[in-house]
């Protein structure tokens, strides 16, 4: 039996004005004009189809957050945004005090508009800064300047949301240790409620991957987290996840429920959902990954949002869940995994001792810890728990 987590709503957005050499999100550069209102109507009607298919119109499960991403977001009128969320609550209720994210762009005509979407409802904004140096920016593929990152976190100060977040990155093209905690540094200035600083990673299918820039060394990597690390928690800065750092009490909560094992339902071009039941079933979901084929879906019918269904075996949720929850820097407590899987503690106790004996974990009685040695190795512990299904 399973205990359903909370319940988070993940909207995708696939617009932007380019394509970013990095890049590796289901992402569009814009031609003309962006049908807003059909794609917000294609979105409530995805989601009502959700609702229906799998009967959370007779659960009492709220939702506990939603997180509007891309793309860019901020591309969409004030207006539709508000219009998605009015529709989304009329379908789903809210928690009291529900996280309402959505990323942005630090552009000029973005940020104008942030007062506006705090109006719409939403209530936590994070910004893709990326870097501080303009010369970072351009060979990262994007179309702000250093000037417009920094006014763009006064201006999240300035009309008092909630919270908001600096996505920046590190292990750029041709960056220095130096140029990397000044970048560092800078973001600590703003003062933001919230950091998401990684590595830069070349993934397939980027232009990176086919044309890979000069990146740092890995003792230059080692050096530059080491560093960070020290000054955001000199800063006030909390480590709760392995590139999430916030004040106390800031911690993204639509995250976190990722990294709890939580669920969440996906609406939107290519968005990924995952939906647990008391009767132990748990669904992975996909939805159609172009925007033309996506509209297609409300505008003709000829093909339903849903790309994909998929049941997550049992032997296949031991590595699903620790692949989530050992990305937290906090206790996992046993119980939990019990909880969200559906699975006994006896059913893992190979792969824990085995864990153990690496020196990955430790063991008491109401939880496990992931170790230094088990972050440094992090992928190594993670695929011990891909049991055999032989």
């Amino acid at each position: 039996m399973i205990i359903p987590p909370p319940l988070s709503l993940y909207v995708h957005i696939p617009w932007c004005v380019q394509k970013c050499p990095y890049c590796d999100f289901n992402s569009h550069a814009q031609k003309g004009t962006i049908p807003e209102i059909e794609y917000i109507d294609a979105l409530l009607e995805d989601l009502s189809t959700d609702i229906s298919k799998y009967q959370l119109q007779n659960t009492p499960r709220k939702l506990h957050s939603i997180f509007i991403g891309g793309g860019t977001p901020s591309l969409i009128s004030p207006e539709q945004i508000g219009r998605l969320l009015r529709g989304i609550e009329a379908k789903l209720p809210f928690e009291d005090n529900i996280e309402i994210t959505m990323e942005a762009n630090p552009g000029t005509i973005e940020a104008e508009r942030f007062a506006e979407f705090q109006r719409q409802g939403v209530n936590r904004i994070s910004i893709g800064v990326q870097s501080f140096e303009d010369e970072k920016l351009a060979a990262l593929g994007r179309i702000h300047g250093k000037e417009e990152a920094i006014n763009a976190a006064h201006l999240a100060h300035k009309i008092g949301l909630n919270s908001f977040n600096l996505d920046l990155m590190h292990g750029l093209p041709n960056q220095s240790q130096e140029q990397a905690l000044a970048d560092l540094d800078k973001a600590i200035e703003l003062n933001p409620y919230h950091l998401s600083w990684y590595q830069l990673t070349i993934e397939p299918n980027t232009l990176f991957y086919s044309k890979p820039p000069v990146l740092p060394d890995d003792d230059d990597l080692w050096d530059i987290f080491e560093q960070g690390h020290q000054r955001l928690t000199d800063a006030g800065y909390v480590q709760y996840e392995i590139s999430g750092y916030s004040k106390p009490g800031y911690q993204c909560r639509h995250n976190l429920n990722y990294w709890h094992f939580g669920d969440y339902l996906g609406i939107g071009c290519g968005s990924h959902g995952k939906l647990s039941f008391h009767d132990g079933r748990i669904i992975r979901t996909t939805k159609v990954k172009h925007p033309k084929g996506y509209l297609a879906a409300y505008q003709n019918l000829v093909k339903l949002y849903l790309d994909a269904e998929t049941l997550v075996e049992a032997e296949e949720r031991p590595f699903e869940y620790f692949m989530n929850r050992f990305r937290l820097i906090e206790d996992c407590p046993k119980v939990e995994f019990t909880e969200r899987t559906g699975l006994m503690l006896t059913d893992i106790q190979n792969e824990i001792d085995w864990a153990l004996d690496q020196g990955y974990l430790t063991d008491r009685v109401s939880h496990w810890k992931i170790t230094e040695k088990g972050k440094l190795f992090f992928n190594d512990l993670i695929a011990g728990f891909m049991l055999d299904t032989e």
